[in-house]
């Protein structure tokens, strides 16, 4: 009987044996939380339509700032979220310069975020300067208002030509703002569009926002995702159909009343009013009914019957007496 050698190594288990545990995956990301009573709405296919309008914007702003700094300038898109104005509010500093323009045809106003250190320096530039890292914490001067006025309608013209396939926007200012709390834009739990975007001026770097209303955004995102007719007879089934709709809506019947016109009374005569009392009316003896719907005159008519129901004969408008 053989003995097995002393210095005999460890035995290794043979595949597929109970005692062996399996390694475990290492993660590849960490978790993202998730806010039940805040679903995410911006799907991505709307933050890929919204990343191909802002990478053509970030392009121009560019050229925009390159040109008018004379300086090298590059702007480069870092993320499009869904946030609360408050959230945004939030994310920026206590001191910042903030662009207000109206978002015509979507309801509400937009915002263009510059740092006020990088405003400074941009209208340190533009005036010939050097546009050093030391610049004044303060808000603009009127002079200095009017410099940076015209960089800021430069971007908007930008930015309404880069989301011109999504929105035919014509953003207009409105105003401007120093403190981010101060700014009347939105309500604290509405929810906004925040393009973040990395202006660097020279060597120094700068956080640049653009903040859209989401809910004025959307149906222009669906739209601009959505497909066209693919066919002519797509494009008749769709005309048919509204015109069915219409013809439908014509059908649609609406309440009418045939009525004098109002009689003011002061509270005193109404409490006094008992069983007998003569009451007179505004409306002149001589004068037509007036033909009503939803509160709103459209014609006139005289009283009278037909048959055994009363009835209104429709008659030309009044000529009201100057």
């Amino acid at each position: 009987m053989t003995a097995a050698p002393a210095n005999a190594g460890p035995r290794t288990a043979p595949a597929g044996a109970t005692g062996a545990r399996p390694r475990r995956r290492t993660r590849g990301a960490e978790p993202t939380p998730y806010d039940f009573r805040r679903p995410i709405q911006l799907s991505r296919e709307h933050q890929r339509t919204l990343q191909l309008g802002f990478d053509g914007f970030a392009r121009q702003a560019t050229t925009v700032f390159t040109s008018s700094l004379r300086t090298v300038c590059t702007v480069t898109l870092t993320g499009i979220e869904q946030r609360t104005y408050a959230e945004y509010v939030d994310s920026l500093g206590p001191s910042t310069y903030m662009t207000l323009f109206s978002a015509d045809p979507m309801p509400g106003l937009g915002v263009l975020e510059i740092p006020l250190l990088a405003t400074m320096s941009c209208i340190d530039h533009m005036l010939g300067g050097p546009g050093s890292a030391d610049q004044p914490q303060r808000p603009l001067t009127e002079i200095e208002a009017g410099v940076i006025r015209g960089l800021i309608e430069r971007l908007l013209g930008e930015m309404r030509y880069s989301l011109a396939p999504i929105v035919a926007l014509e953003p207009t200012v409105t105003g401007a703002e120093y403190s981010p709390q101060f700014a009347q834009v939105a309500g604290a739990a509405d929810v906004m569009v925040v393009v973040g975007l990395d202006l660097k001026i020279g060597e120094r770097e700068h956080r640049m926002t653009v903040c859209l209303p989401f809910n004025g955004l959307v149906p222009h995102l669906n739209s601009a995702a959505s497909p066209g007719p693919v066919s002519d007879r797509e494009q008749a089934q769709r005309a048919a159909a509204r015109e069915r709709l219409q013809q439908q809506f014509a059908r649609v019947p609406v309440e009418v009343t045939v009525r004098f016109r109002p009689t003011a009374l002061d509270p005193a005569a109404l409490t006094a009013l008992k069983p007998g009392d003569v009451l007179t009316l505004a409306h002149p003896a001589a004068a037509p009914l007036d033909v009503t719907v939803g509160g709103n005159t459209f014609a006139h008519a005289t009283a009278g019957a037909r048959g055994q129901r009363l009835a209104a004969l429709i008659v030309d408008t009044p000529k009201e007496q100057a």
